[in-house]
């Protein structure tokens, strides 16, 4: 398994006070967590976990989390990202959550799924290749989980589907969680689109407006006449 460092510091601000000034600094808060150990706080720089995050996949890398504390002095502990936080308006990382893990335990991870190759439903049925699941969870130890699962789908044809099942061994000691009926791809017949012909319609007839009769003086005074 590759050795990946990540490096950070011992936290001692807390408080939402604090933590938007340590923001402002240009670090990134974070916490430790470790099945029956003591959460530790801690904070990152900011450039250097954006790094991190642009050359691995954090879902599935297992790293060393190397921290300093006020005597300058290093602890390493085998991490995995948790969780990240972001802003909802600017999107930018404001805290992250780590777990620590052992490398002997058994533990629980999403991989993505990679199509590779054309289907032949696609390319000469004139099919569509649906794509129904993204990632499958599957368990294992840290050193031998995938960095994704790649699923030839050259042979598919019209109207037939790829399922768990099919994926077959990835490898020692890594069981698939999701069921095995579960569909991940299918090519299914292309939706054709419906010409919708206009039809002109009629004219539509102006409604006859019907003035008010008005009536002339003679009339009125007629009128009145015979009210008598």
């Amino acid at each position: 398994m590759e050795k990946i460092n990540l490096l950070a510091q011992i936290r001692k601000e807390c408080g939402r006070t604090k933590l938007n000034n340590l923001r402002r600094k240009g670090f990134i808060p974070a916490v430790v967590y470790g099945k029956g150990l003591e959460s530790l706080n801690i904070k990152l720089l900011r450039s250097e976990f954006l790094h991190f995050i642009h050359e691995h996949r954090i879902e599935t890398t297992v790293f060393n989390l190397v921290i300093k504390d006020e005597d300058n002095k290093e602890r390493s502990y085998t991490c995995m990202i948790k969780e990240i936080q972001y802003d909802p308006i600017t999107s930018e990382v404001i805290h992250i959550d780590f777990n620590r893990i052992s490398l002997t335990e058994l533990i629980k991870v999403k991989v993505p799924i990679v199509a590779k190759g054309e289907p032949v439903g696609v390319k000469q049925e004139g099919g569509v290749l649906d794509r129904l699941l993204w990632e499958i969870e599957v368990e294992c130890l840290p050193s031998s989980i995938p960095q994704k699962i790649e699923i030839d789908v050259s042979n598919l044809k019209l109207n037939e589907s790829i399922q768990v099942k099919d994926i077959g061994n990835l490898g020692e000691g890594i069981k698939i969680l999701a069921a095995p009926e579960t569909v991940i791809f299918a090519v299914s017949p292309a939706v054709k689109e419906e010409v919708v012909v206009e039809v002109p319609s009629e004219e539509k007839l102006e409604p006859e407006v019907i003035k008010e009769k008005k009536e002339t003086p003679e009339e009125k005074a007629e009128e009145k006449e015979s009210n008598k």
